[in-house]
């Protein structure tokens, strides 16, 4: 057990490592202007990702009447209100909670550090997440490791989805999306079939794009340098804005290192009425799937038609720690973990 004196002494470098972190993590975005955010872990919508699994609750009147409220599995909709509130630079270490989750790089219960800037392009929040990353080497000589990986924080490529479909599975990922954002599942099926995955008759366009992703790409990604992975198709960004230099794809991206991904973060989309077409999209490919919805929050959508244009990221702040440190496993960075990672 964690609690164990032996197995505490063996973590405990590495979580002094982490309060290390987070103080410089909370010093860089205090330097920078923003200020601190705590949103409550209750809310009406857990998010509308088809593929994420939310705890549930109840909420109990004084009349004995019962709300259903949800853990919650990101802080992103309570801080867009914020944004919309009037707040411009606002950061968070939030804790979330995401059901179906466990193993050695995930967990039901973690640590993710969300900001957004109001008024900035993208590359504002993608600078900001590569200083964090240069603060986590800073912590270990410059270097992040995880098992027999190693990669030096300021060493950084910059990679398209595209360009990564190409080198690292042979496939032509723009071929199979039109300019108005109507994908070519036959295509890209016969795409990834030639690249030696095996595709279900059931799977969507979406599910192919994520195993290529999975599969073929994202285990080759951070070997070598720092890896800011761009310009995904835009089917694949349900809150992020479409590029203005093709509507293929949107200015979202994310961050790997020794394999493992970091960050996600986008331009946000601010139109209401497409923000919520999208989240409906999602929440019918999650009923199919799995058989069940969320609902959409109302007040996010609203809130959404005072939100000033602004760019955000979420960074899993444990994943960060533990390439700092060398850790192996999600939990031996954390201070009471809840269960015992897989190895």
């Amino acid at each position: 057990m964690w609690w164990d004196q032996a197995a505490h002494a063996d973590r405990r470098a590495r979580l002094i490592a982490r309060g290390g972190l987070t103080g410089a993590a909370r010093a860089y975005f205090e330097a920078a202007g923003f200020i601190e955010t705590a949103c409550g872990q209750l809310q009406a919508s857990p998010g509308n990702e088809a593929h994420l699994h939310a705890f549930a609750t109840e909420l109990e009147g004084l009349g004995g009447e019962a709300r259903r409220l949800y853990l919650a599995t990101s802080p992103e909709f309570a801080m867009k209100k914020l944004l919309a509130a009037g707040e411009t630079k606002i950061f968070e270490f939030a804790r979330v909670f995401r059901n179906r989750e466990g193993g050695p790089l995930h967990a039901p219960e973690f640590t993710m550090l969300e900001w957004y800037r109001t008024g900035e392009a993208y590359e504002a929040v993608v600078a900001d997440a590569l200083a964090l990353v240069r603060l986590a080497g800073a912590a270990n000589r410059g270097w992040l490791s995880h098992r027999d990986r190693i990669v030096e924080a300021a060493r950084v490529e910059r990679l398209s989805v595209a360009e990564a479909c190409r080198r690292h599975a042979g496939i032509d990922l723009l071929a199979s999306i039109a300019p108005n954002g109507e994908t070519d599942r036959g295509r890209l099926a016969a795409d990834a079939v030639a690249a030696g995955l095996r595709i279900a008759a059931d799977d969507t366009w979406a599910d192919i794009f994520s195993r290529v992703l999975a599969s073929l790409v994202e285990p080759k990604l951070g070997r070598e340098a720092v890896t800011v992975l761009e310009d995904y198709p835009a089917p694949q960004a349900a809150l992020a804005r479409r590029s203005a230099q093709d509507p293929r794809v949107a200015e979202r991206f994310e961050i790997f290192a020794c394999g493992i991904e970091l960050a996600n973060g986008f331009s946000e989309l601010t139109d209401a009425a497409e923000q919520r077409r999208r989240l409906e999209a999602e929440m019918d490919e999650k009923a199919r799937r799995y058989g069940t919805r969320y609902p959409l929050d109302e007040d996010f959508l609203r809130a959404l038609a005072a939100m000033p244009p602004a760019a955000g990221v979420a960074l899993g702040f444990d994943r960060l720690v533990m390439l700092a440190t060398g850790a192996a496993r999600i939990d031996e960075v954390m201070w009471t973990p809840p269960w015992r990672a897989e190895s």
